[in-house]
C-alpha cells in the first residue's frame, strides 16, 4: 500500500497548519502594493475615526469593513496568480477573470469609503 502524498492534520495539529498557510498568505499579499496601500488607508481610516470620537460599534464596523477589503484583494491576488500560471499569454477569459477581481476590490474600497464618509460627516457636521 502506498502512502498518500498529502496527509491531512487534525486536531490541534490541523489548526497550527492552518494558522501557518494563512501566515505564508499574508506575508504573500504583504508583498503587492495595492495591498500596502490598502492597509495605509485603514491605518489612517483608524486614527481618523479615533479623532472624530467615532463610538467602538462605529470602528468594528470599519475593521470588519478593512477586513473585508483585505480578503478580497489576497482573493483577486491569488485569481491573478493562477491566471498567470495557467495562461501566460494573453487571453480574454484571463482578463475578464483578472477584470473581476479587480471590480470586486474596488466595490470593498467603495464600502469603505461610503462608511468613512458617512461617520466622519456624521461627527464632524452633526456630532
Amino acid at each position: 500500500m502506498t502512502k498518500p502524498a498529502v496527509t491531512k492534520e487534525t486536531g490541534f495539529r490541523h489548526f497550527i497548519a492552518a494558522a501557518s498557510y494563512s501566515w505564508a498568505g499574508f506575508l504573500r499579499v504583504l508583498k503587492e502594493a495595492a495591498f500596502r496601500q490598502e492597509l495605509g488607508f485603514f491605518v489612517v481610516s483608524i486614527a481618523a475615526l479615533a479623532l472624530v470620537g467615532a463610538t467602538a460599534g462605529e470602528i468594528v464596523v470599519a475593521v470588519l469593513l478593512f477586513l473585508g477589503l483585505f480578503s478580497m484583494e489576497a482573493m483577486n491576488t491569488a485569481v491573478e496568480e493562477v491566471i498567470d500560471r495557467i495562461s501566460p499569454e494573453i487571453s480574454i477569459v484571463g482578463k475578464h477573470a483578472k477584470d473581476l477581481g479587480s471590480f470586486a476590490v474596488t466595490c470593498m474600497i467603495a464600502a469603505c469609503c461610503l462608511y468613512l464618509g458617512f461617520v466622519l460627516g456624521k461627527h464632524l457636521f452633526f456630532g
